[in-house]
């Protein structure tokens, strides 16, 4: 009987220590950001203060607890950090490479001077780890995914994920309006995130495409710490397979000084300095090496009048024009549109998605194949270039 309890109050005292039952959880994640070739970051949330690190291992036929995996932490100028978001940076890996992964959060309770005290563990199962494959360049064909305008309706983002097989795809895309405020870091998950992470963004990266709407709200300005890229803005690029992905910031529709944004906005400077930074993308080699040459941004160009529409048009169109895009993807209208190359100011095909529909797309070579689907899984359109 003694045996017995004793056992009982093992198992207990494991399973808080792994899975954190006694309060302190990841509350938010994991999901995947910012992968590369070589690299990618791993970011979740937890219910306290925590030191947090990721632990990886091969894609192989071993247990998890096989060996002593490496540990991979946030740190910086040379200190671990601590905190409840954790954004860990996994580097030194090889391109086209699967591995499995975990992430461990140690409570931290008092952190002054030297001493610090620590509480529980929260961590996610090492007998079921989490998995990601890099990119690579050298790859002939790739596979991806682009919804838009889901503003939180997390009932048709499940809807329109049922259209594809996230294990056939890449990565995703998120071009834009994904929430309709970013008023908290709660109401950022429960729009979306959660759904995410619960239907695939633990092992398959997304890729973020700021929308205008994700410029509102008090959160709006943290949006870069739960989404960092390589740039260190919501504006990048990066190259899969035959493609160039370039992925723009539009800011806001309308005018700076227009009375929703409350005197905060100043997006016209901002979308200037961007198109700098895309002239150079441009004229880069990596990019006039790249076979396909692909472009997202939530506001089109040609779709309407309004400011932020006609900005994007002036700004970024002309210096695209040059370049041999090869595909935009738009949102924003919440209805799809297709200008074919040349159908408008264009030298490019531009394709808007609608609010309930979902693009796959699959690249291989010099070819564009994309299917439109709808949240109740009919085909719409398939369009290959």
């Amino acid at each position: 009987m003694k045996t017995k309890g004793l056992l009982t109050v093992i198992a207990v005292l494991m399973q808080t220590m792994l899975f954190g039952q006694s309060g302190f959880r990841i509350q938010y994640g994991p999901y995947l950001q910012n992968i590369g070739e070589e690299d990618v970051t791993v970011v979740w949330v937890t219910s306290g203060n925590a030191l947090g690190w990721v632990e990886v291992a091969p894609d192989d036929n071993t247990h998890f607890y096989a060996g002593e995996r490496p540990q991979y932490f946030e740190t910086a100028n040379g200190r671990k950090l601590t905190g409840t978001l954790h954004r860990v940076t996994v580097a030194g890996l090889r391109k086209g490479t699967k591995y499995r992964y975990r992430v461990y959060s140690r409570e931290v309770l008092d952190n002054s001077g030297w001493d610090v005290k620590y509480g529980d563990i929260a961590a996610t199962d090492a007998s079921q780890p989490f998995s990601f494959t890099t990119l690579d360049a050298t790859r002939n064909d790739i596979h991806f995914a682009v919804v838009n305008d889901i503003h939180a309706r997390n009932e048709v983002l499940e809807a329109l994920m049922k259209n594809v097989k996230t294990d056939d795809l890449d990565f995703m895309i998120f071009n834009g309006d994904m929430i309709s405020h970013l008023n908290s870091e709660q109401l950022m998950f429960e729009g979306f995130l959660n759904k995410s992470v619960e239907l695939f963004a633990s092992s398959l990266p997304f890729f973020y495409t700021r929308g205008n709407h994700e410029t509102r709200g008090p959160f709006s300005t943290c949006f870069m710490d739960y989404f960092p890229t390589s740039t260190g803005f919501p504006y990048y690029a990066f190259r899969h397979g035959p493609a160039y992905f370039i992925l723009l910031d539009s800011g806001e529709d309308k005018p700076d000084t227009d009375i929703e944004y409350g005197g905060l906005s100043a997006f016209d400077e901002y979308r200037t300095r961007q198109a700098e930074w895309l002239k150079m993308v441009v004229d880069s080699k990596e990019f006039k090496e790249s076979p396909v040459k692909i472009v997202a941004i939530h506001i089109p160009a040609f779709t309407s009048t309004w400011h932020g529409t006609l900005h994007v048009q002036e700004l970024f169109i002309p210096i695209l024009n040059k370049a041999g895009i090869d595909l935009m993807f738009c949102g924003h209208t919440h209805r799809h549109s297709y200008f074919p190359k040349g159908g408008k100011d264009n030298s490019f095909p531009i394709l808007t998605n609608s609010n309930n529909e979902i693009l796959d797309i699959t690249v291989t070579g010099q070819k564009i194949n994309i299917k439109i689907s709808d949240a109740e899984g009919k085909v719409t359109k398939i369009i290959d270039l």
